[in-house]
């Protein structure tokens, strides 16, 4: 039988789902008593034995002897590593991601990972890629969850186990009248309109009658939850807590599955990433990133506001390196068929050309992201949405050479960073949705960790949101994003959630040309 070192070693390896056979579990006990490691400091040296091991690029789930080797290696020579680094170019680091180029990465249970799916996705999916969608996000949720420090304890026999928190199915209520339960799943409505728990095995019904108080956040049908409650004879569940999944922040999700090409623009270690932001803090401190929203082309004032942006510019001799532009691009909607309409929606975006290219400086250094609003004219209305049609931004492309039509969402991979674009009007349908007892919607942290919590960017059933189920992982938080614009035409606000800064910008016009600069040698924003 194991004694304690050796399985405080292998729990950490489990936890970032590889497995040791003897030799490497030899290695690395030789390692600790090499270094004299006592025992109540096992479980740290291991941690960071692990995390190395996942950024090499040949990292496999059996943990191979070598590699662990060259970790140890690296780490006695570390210190003797010197030389100066070349000034970071930003232009060989920016990468703009469009929702129908990411690759779909599957969450299989039988691999206890991520599995890639390389045949070709379609816009219409099928009966199995929309219960595949839901299945993903539920596990990718819920891996999160048992790795939590609640639900996965210390193998030290000494810990204070006594907190430990048990996740239960649907399906080991039966006959278990009277008991308590912790349940993760999704909450939804039944065909008699009874609010359920939905998991794998099945659905509860849920009785708020005992729930006084409002949890914190929001609860919307189509999102995962925890739930605490009693099973009562007549099979409902009688709730006496409720709560959001814990966020895993993005550098522990890094560690376990920085290997793995998320994005489909190659991946890059976390000792890659290190060095990337340092030189990026050291090089570029004052780089920003310009985002506006609502930018209404067929007001007269909006055009004067961005005027009055790059003369700003120019006089500070300040060019930004990114103007992020969001939709929606009329202040009102384009009626099907309206010709005058149409041409009038489409002058808008010809006198943006005009507009930027009379700035040279700005049209050769700044690069221009274009993303379309829930009103805009694109190929489909369903998220994710395509990028506005090119009939209509045919001078823009010819006169911007650094022009960017992305889609909604988008992402932009700078250094090792990586900003998500969304423009939205999600606030307003969330808090339509609301489902449970209702907190007070002017507690405004209510309303914006929600998304995050729930690592996706539409918490909400199909029948509330329509999404594209082959495309549902562009619309994915996990990892967390380094940045997430959400685009809504909701209040200004900024805030920093588990690492991941989330800012909305709001109206450009409605707030007096206000907008937001995002500093990436900061990971903050601005109200500008």
């Amino acid at each position: 039988m194991a004694d304690p070192r050796q399985r405080s070693i292998i729990k950490v390896f489990r936890k970032y789902s590889h497995s040791l056979g003897p030799e490497a579990l030899e290695f690395i006990e030789d390692v600790l008593e090499r270094h004299d490691i006592p025992d109540e400091q096992v479980e740290q040296a291991v941690e960071w034995v692990a995390k190395e091991y996942n950024k090499q690029d040949d990292a496999q789930m059996k943990v191979s002897l070598d590699v662990l080797q060259r970790v140890y290696d690296a780490f006695q020579e570390e210190n003797n590593e010197t030389g100066e680094s070349d000034y970071l170019d930003p232009e060989g680091h920016l990468y703009f991601v469009d929702a129908f180029e990411m690759p779909l990465w599957n969450w299989s249970a039988e691999r206890g990972g991520f599995e890639r799916v390389l045949a070709p996705l379609t816009m219409s999916g099928s009966a199995e890629s929309r219960v595949a969608a839901i299945r993903n996000r539920l596990n990718v949720i819920k891996q999160t969850v048992l790795r939590n420090d609640h639900f996965s304890p210390s193998t030290i026999t000494a810990r204070d186990r006594e907190r430990l928190l048990t996740l239960r199915s649907t399906k080991q209520l039966l006959g278990r009248a009277g008991q308590r339960f912790l349940l993760f799943g999704m909450l939804t409505h039944s065909k008699e309109g009874k609010l359920c728990l939905e998991d794998e095995d099945g659905a509860v019904a849920l009785d708020f009658s005992q729930l006084d108080q409002p949890s914190e956040g929001l609860f919307t049908e189509g999102c995962f939850a925890l739930i605490e409650g009693d099973y009562t004879d007549e099979a409902n569940l009688m709730v006496i807590a409720i709560g959001h999944p814990p966020c895993e922040n993005r550098e522990a999700a890094r560690s376990i599955y920085g290997h793995i090409d998320f994005l489909g623009k190659g991946a890059t270690t976390l000792a890659e990433d290190q060095q990337l932001a340092d030189r990026l803090r050291m090089d570029w401190p004052d780089m920003r990133f310009f985002v506006l929203s609502d930018v209404w082309l067929d007001q007269p004032d909006t055009m004067q506001g961005l005027k009055k942006l790059f003369d700003n510019c120019i006089e500070n001799q300040f060019i930004p390196r990114l103007i992020i532009l969001c939709g929606n691009f009329s202040s009102k909607g384009i009626a099907q068929g309206n010709a005058r309409e149409i041409r009038r929606y489409q002058d808008g975006f010809d006198s943006l050309a005009d507009l930027i290219a009379s700035y040279p400086l700005i049209t050769r250094q700044t690069h221009f992201v274009v993303v379309p609003g829930p009103r805009d004219i694109t190929m489909n209305s369903i998220l994710p949405r395509r990028p506005l049609l090119s009939s209509f931004t045919a001078r823009l492309k010819a006169r911007v050479p650094k022009l960017q039509l992305a889609s909604n969402p988008c992402r932009i991979k700078f250094c090792e960073q990586e900003l998500v674009i969304f423009r939205e009007d999600s606030m307003a349908r969330m808090l339509r949705n609301l489902v449970g007892v209702k907190p007070d919607v002017r507690e405004d942290d209510l309303k914006r960790y929600v998304i995050l919590d729930q690592s996706h960017l539409v918490p909400l059933t199909t029948s509330i949101q329509p999404t594209l189920p082959e495309f549902d992982h562009t619309l994915r938080l996990y990892p967390l994003p380094t940045a997430l614009v959400l685009a809504d035409k909701y209040d200004r606000y900024q805030m920093t959630y588990e690492g991941c800064h989330v800012f909305n910008p709001s109206s450009f016009l409605g707030n007096s040309f206000g907008f937001s600069a995002y500093i990436p040698a900061r990971r903050e924003s601005e109200e500008w």
